[in-house]
C-alpha cells in the first residue's frame, strides 16, 4: 500500500481525485493538506471536509496550509468552480474536523517520522505548501519518495493565461522551488488532462453508481462542465487532478517521458509557464517525467469501479 499526502485546493476535479484515492485500497491517504487556490483557504478547507463527508470518510485528517502565494497577488478561479469552489451541490457544515496542526508542520513531521522514500506527495493545487516545507527543512527532500503533481502544460500551454496553467500561475516561485528540489517528479500537465473529459455520457455513468459520493460528483461535474464546454468547445470538463491518483493506482493507463522542466517567474507575458524541453534541445538535466498520453476509457472505468467502494 502506497502512503500518500494529497495537497489540494478543492475544486470539483479535486473532489474526484480525493474520492478516487479514498476509494482505492492500493493507497493510504495519510492526510489532506489544504492550500488557497481555486477559492480562498477558508473555503478550500471547508470543501475538503465536505468531500470527506460525502465519501463517507470523516476520519480523514485535513490540515490548513498557506493562505497566499510566496510572492505576488493571490489568484483564484471562481469563474470555473463557482463562488463556493464546489458549485453544483448545496454547501453544508461538514463533520470531518479541521486539524489544529498547520499543513507545513504536518508535512515535515510525517515525512520525518516515516522511513525514507515511503511518503508520496500528491499536489493538485498551487505548490505553496510543498515549497514552504522544502524551504523550511531542506533535508526532507531526500526522504520524499516522489512528487506526483498536476500542473503546467506544453503543447497545450495555458488555461489561465495563454502561457500558464492555473496551479503554476497561482504561485510560480513555489513551482520553481519544487522543480529545482531534486525530488523525483511526475507531472500531469494540460496535455494529458484535456484527454480525460467528463462528458455527459460519462457523468451519467458516474451518477449510475448511485451512492452519495457519485451523485455529488455528477452534480459538481455537470456544473463544472458548463464552463469548460463553453471555453474549450468540448462536451465536458477535463478532469485534471484525478489523473495523478489514477496513475498511482494504474500506471499502465499513462505514458510520457523524462524531460527538463523550468518555471518562468519573471516575464510579463509568460509568467507561470512550464518550459518543457520535450525534444531534449537544451542539454539541461531531466528533472521530471512529463505525462502526455492516457487511456481515457480505462481511466473512467477505474473511476466508476472505485466510486462503488464508497458508502
Amino acid at each position: 500500500m502506497k502512503k500518500i499526502i494529497i495537497d489540494t485546493d478543492p475544486g470539483q476535479d479535486d473532489a474526484v481525485a480525493i474520492m478516487l484515492a479514498l476509494a482505492s485500497p492500493e493507497l493510504e491517504v495519510v492526510g489532506l493538506t489544504i492550500v488557497a487556490g481555486n477559492v480562498p483557504l477558508d473555503l478550500t478547507c471547508r470543501n475538503a471536509r465536505m468531500i470527506c463527508d460525502l465519501a463517507g470518510k470523516p476520519e480523514t485528517k485535513v490540515y490548513p496550509g498557506a493562505k497566499k502565494p510566496l510572492n505576488g497577488p493571490q489568484v483564484t478561479a471562481e469563474h470555473a468552480h463557482g463562488n463556493s469552489g464546489l458549485d453544483g451541490i448545496d454547501v453544508f457544515d461538514p463533520i470531518t474536523p479541521l486539524q489544529e496542526k498547520d499543513a507545513i508542520d504536518f508535512l515535515l513531521n510525517t515525512i520525518e517520522e516515516h522511513p525514507p522514500n515511503s511518503i508520496t506527495l500528491c499536489p493538485i493545487g498551487p505548490l505553496t505548501n510543498i515549497a514552504l516545507a522544502i524551504t523550511k527543512q531542506p533535508a526532507i527532500k531526500t526522504r520524499i519518495a516522489e512528487i506526483a503533481m498536476m500542473g503546467g502544460g506544453y503543447f497545450i500551454q495555458g488555461n489561465v493565461t495563454p502561457s500558464a496553467e492555473f496551479n503554476i500561475f497561482a504561485d510560480p516561485e513555489a513551482a520553481e522551488i519544487v522543480f529545482r528540489s531534486g525530488v523525483p517528479i511526475t507531472m500531469f500537465p494540460l496535455d494529458v488532462t484535456h484527454k480525460v473529459l467528463a462528458n455527459k455520457k460519462r457523468i451519467e455513468c458516474i451518477k449510475s453508481v448511485n451512492n452519495s459520493a457519485s451523485m455529488a460528483l455528477a452534480n459538481m461535474l455537470s456544473f463544472y462542465g458548463k464552463y469548460n464546454s463553453k471555453k474549450y468547445g468540448e462536451d465536458g470538463a477535463p478532469l485534471h487532478d484525478p489523473t495523478v491518483i489514477a496513475w498511482l493506482i494504474a500506471p499502465s493507463l499513462f505514458s510520457g517521458k523524462a524531460c527538463n522542466v523550468e518555471i518562468e517567474v519573471n516575464s510579463y507575458l509568460t509568467r507561470g509557464a512550464t518550459v518543457v524541453d520535450w525534444w531534449g534541445v537544451t542539454g539541461r538535466k531531466e528533472n521530471a517525467t512529463v505525462i502526455n498520453e492516457v487511456n481515457a476509457d480505462g481511466f473512467f472505468q477505474l473511476l466508476y469501479e472505485r466510486l462503488a467502494n464508497l458508502s
